[in-house]
């Protein structure tokens, strides 16, 4: 099952997406609020919206946080020459750098000129845990969205701490949808790509994820609490611009697209403030 969060009419409506339709359901609050309800999903109150005539936001807006791990498939590891890390690397993006599906990615070109793709699993958190064990992660998610890292890789690099060139506004796009996770039996078995003005510029399968997504939510559990509506990215594959030679950076125009089988595609146009 799909639940989006989006705009119609001006009202910020939760909906299911079927056949390339929105369904609202009759439910006042944003996605975090029904996450939170915990009970069955309240009535659909009209029949279905076209998907073009509505505007999708993140599947989430107001995460406690965004947990980002970096570092998580091997062959990302092994493109950028370091050793395979012993526990996950973990790093945040503020809320503030979320948008959704179809929304613009935007920079101004005098504070980064470096602007990189990363395409991410991402996983939205169901309830309250603290030292969930790894045989119990399933019960803490929510569900699955498609995810893209922006990355100012000069701010990411020249800093040391990553977190000014991860949390740009817009630099997190999240959705379209969340996939409700009981829909996806093996999250570490699927095929994900990221492709920028139609080219395929990563493809890979996230069963080549270091740690795997119960390890993920166990080890960062034992550290910090993670609360409903919680963001965790969990790593991007190989391909990044910065690492090609050479280096192959986002510009105004281009269209970029995180495509993850069983979830589905997140759209974003990139768009700087002083295009040339």
């Amino acid at each position: 099952m799909k639940l989006a969060q989006i705009k119609y009419q001006n009202q910020l409506l939760i909906a299911e997406v079927f056949d390339n339709k929105v369904f609202p359901f009759d439910f006042h609050g944003d996605m975090i609020d029904l996450i939170k309800r915990d009970q069955s999903l309240p009535e659909k109150k009209h029949p279905g919206i076209d998907m073009d005539a509505v505007e999708f936001f993140p599947p989430v807006l107001r995460p406690s946080k965004i947990i980002a791990i970096g570092l998580n498939y091997r062959d990302h590891a092994t493109e950028l020459k370091v050793k395979i890390p012993e526990s996950p690397l973990v790093f945040t993006k503020f809320s503030n750098s979320l948008i959704g599906h179809n929304q613009p990615v935007c920079w101004d070109d005098q504070i980064t000129q470096k602007v990189d793709f990363e395409a991410e699993l991402a996983i939205i958190i169901k309830k309250e845990s603290y030292r969930c064990p790894p045989e119990k992660a399933v019960d803490a998610i929510w569900g699955y969205t498609c995810a893209n890292d922006i990355s100012a890789r000069d701010l990411q690099f020249g800093d040391g701490q990553w977190v000014r060139g991860k949390s740009l506004n817009t630099f997190c796009p999240l959705g379209p949808w969340v996939v409700l996770g009981d829909t996806i039996p093996d999250p570490n078995a699927l095929d994900i790509q990221c492709r920028v003005n139609d080219k395929i510029m990563q493809h890979a399968n996230t069963n080549q994820m270091i740690f795997p997504i119960p390890e993920l939510v166990a080890f960062l559990s034992d550290h910090f609490t993670l609360y409903p509506g919680d963001v965790i990215l969990t790593g991007t594959p190989s391909g990044v611009g910065v690492f090609h030679s050479p280096p192959i950076f986002l510009k105004h125009g281009d269209r970029v697209i995180v495509d993850i089988e069983s979830i589905g595609q997140l759209h974003n146009i990139c768009q700087t403030n002083h295009h040339h």
